[in-house]
Order: C-alpha cells, then structure tokens, then sequence
C-alpha cells in the first residue's frame, strides 16, 4: 500500500532518490496480466504482500473448535540508482527484502523472521551469483529458501522461520480488484505521490502451517488477501506514518481503508475502496459488475478508540479503532494486541501488523483482515 520503513518503505540509500527524478506523477494505464503480477524492475520500490486468517483444527478452542492463525508473506524490491550501470554480475542492481510471521490468537504468540539479498537484476537462473529472483513476466519471487510463485492458475507461499513454517496455495475466488483510477492510487497532495497498485481479496487458502514444528492442516474457510503495489515516490515529506487496512467481510464483500498521517497525528491523505460480495472469479474483468466504490479523500477518517504500549520499542499503537468509510462505520480491533515487527535487521524499521475483527455499525462481526500501523515508534525516515 505505501510506501514506509516496512512493508511500505524499503531502507534506500541517499542515491536512490536521484534514480527517478520527483516531477511529475505516473500516467494512467491499463494494467495487463499476468504481465503486471510480476516485477517492473524499472520502479524504485515494489512488494507484494500476502495476509490471511487460517482455520486449523482446534487445539485450545472449546468443545475443539477450529484454532485461527493470523499469516503474513511480504516481499519488497528496491533499485539501487547507483549500481544499474555496473557490468560485475556480483552487481547489486535491486536488493530484495522479505518478512513473514504467525500469529497464535489462543496460544498468545506471534512469530516472525525476515531476510535480504541482492539482486543482479537478470532473470531468473540466468546468473547463479543470484539468491534472489523476481519474474518480470508473472508473480514469481524468490528469496534464498523463501518463495512466493505461480503454481498453474494458484499462487503458493513457501517460508521456513524461526519457529515456524508456512506452506500456502492461494487460490483466487473473485476478479483483480485495481485500487484508486483502474490501478493508479494517489498517496497524498501531489500528483507524484502515487502507486500502482491491485488486490486480489478473499482468496481461498488450503495447505499447512507448523509452529514449533507442529504442523497444522487449514481447514476451509480459510482466507487471505493479496496486494501488489509499485511506484517511483509515494509519501509526501510531512507524511511520518500511517495506518491501513485490508479486510475480507464475511458476505464476500472486500474493504481497504487507510491514512497518513502528519507529525501532528492529523490525516495528511486518506483513501480506499470497497467492493461488495459476489464478484465471482467468472464476472471478467473488473469493470464489470460489482466494480467497486473508490473512496475519494476526506471520505475516510480513523478514531483511535484503545490503545497498547509495545514492551520493546515502548510505542503506543492505537489496537482498537473506528473506522468511518462511505461503506459503513466499521470497529477494528487486534485479535492480539502484541502483534509488533521488529524488522531493523532488514528495512530497518519497527512497526506494527496483524489480524484484526471487524464489526458495522449494528455491532455484528463482520469479518477478519490485516492492520497495518507504522510510524508509532518513531517517524519514518526517507
């Protein structure tokens, strides 16, 4: 979604900014796949971002109800200005970063670990010097033994970390959602801050996660949520952080909302969409049927309603929130509170992600997502 110190932002060396020139925004254009599920190594930053809820066989739930698991898969890809014209084949044209972790909602434990390498910017197998890997013709990323891939028409997430492993297949159960102008979403005042930028919401989910080596069939009714997002700039300079969600409702409806804000905690920028349920994987193209509602700025506002200080970096993240959209007035609260990514071993950054409830304005659960916080445990650094 935007771009910051996690998922967000990339750790971009001083040259980066003058790899592309801030003046002017992107041109609108028509995204093709699968073409556009892979790398365009010609941006600065891009990542793909998977989340999800998984139902498991219950081990501490009542009566054996299933357990639910939160899971997060992130790759990033960051251009380094400075190496492109370098013929070395050890040379470090993009770097890739990845984050994963686990949350056990009844054990009360979130696992997560992350890695980087660099990248010759060949295609992949061409140069063996590579540990890393991003296809520039579909979703193919590879990370040393980390890997998110097209398998047939389903995607698998394949990470073994600390403590935990996850082996997902994602397959798609609704058209691509294209977020802001038919893909083209604005990320503050200026017309250069903007992205690139599709979802693909309720993906169905099948495979296993293990924990402590522990491992756990999902069972149906698990799902995930896909982002896909690549740009040249996105924050504004008062931009020190920002909050976003991702939620797939129960009715098969889909929900994004999100701010940025200033140093004041004011939204600087705003913004989102929701699509409602039923727009089947066979309704084509998204300009179809359930086209969904894009929010324009203003429409969004986020009141932090309770909040938990971190242990660790001692930030005070807003853990329950109201959410107001032209959808509907929505409470978004973490299903554990200590959901916190200490990343600084890669991007460099502390921040907050996890799974979430969410329930309207009757006080009805209405479905489970992804919150994303950052800039709480100090502004962000671009």
């Amino acid at each position: 979604m935007i771009r910051a110190l996690n998922r967000r932002q990339l750790l971009l060396a001083p040259a980066l900014a003058a790899a592309f020139p801030p003046a002017h925004g992107l041109a609108r254009t028509t995204l093709q796949f699968p073409r556009d599920a892979g790398s365009h190594n010609d941006f600065q930053t891009e990542w793909w971002y998977v989340t999800g809820c998984a139902l498991v066989p219950g081990a501490t739930g009542a009566g054996g109800a299933a357990q639910m698991l939160g899971f997060q898969v992130t790759f990033f890809r960051s251009r380094i200005a400075s190496t492109q014209g370098m013929q070395s084949r050890l040379a470090a044209r993009q770097l890739l970063f990845a984050h994963a972790a686990a949350t056990d909602v009844d054990g009360k434990k979130l696992w997560h670990d992350q890695r980087i390498s660099r990248w010759s910017g060949e295609a992949p197998g061409r140069n063996p010097a590579d540990l890393a890997s991003a296809s520039s013709t579909d979703t193919a990323i590879t990370l040393r033994d980390w890997r998110l891939l097209r398998e047939g028409p389903d995607l698998r997430a394949q990470i073994t970390g600390a403590g935990f492993t996850l082996d997902l297949r994602l397959q798609a159960s609704q058209p691509v959602l294209l977020q802001g102008a038919d893909g083209l979403s604005r990320k503050g005042p200026e017309e250069k801050q903007a992205s690139y930028y599709y979802s693909l919401p309720q993906l169905r989910v099948i495979g296993s996660i293990a924990l402590q080596g522990k491992t756990l069939a999902l069972q149906s009714g698990s799902t995930a949520w896909l982002d896909h997002e690549w740009s040249q700039e996105m924050l504004h300079p008062q931009a020190v952080g920002w909050d976003w969600i991702g939620i797939n409702l129960f009715d098969g409806s889909a929900l994004t909302a999100f701010q940025l804000r200033d140093k004041t905690g004011a939204a600087l920028w705003d913004g989102g969409s929701f699509r409602s349920g039923g727009a089947g994987a066979g309704d084509g193209a998204v300009a179809g049927k359930n086209r969904p509602y894009i929010f324009s700025r203003g429409e969004v506002v986020f009141k932090p309603l309770r909040r938990w200080t971190s242990p660790l970096s001692r930030a005070s993240y807003p853990v329950e929130w109201m959410v107001r959209t032209p959808a509907d007035f929505y409470t978004v609260k973490a299903m554990l509170d200590n959901q916190e990514l200490d990343s600084r071993n890669s991007t460099g950054a502390i921040y907050w992600e996890g799974l979430c409830e969410v329930w309207d304005s009757n006080n009805r659960l209405v479905g489970r997502g992804y919150l994303e916080m950052t800039g709480y445990a100090g502004a962000l650094q671009m």
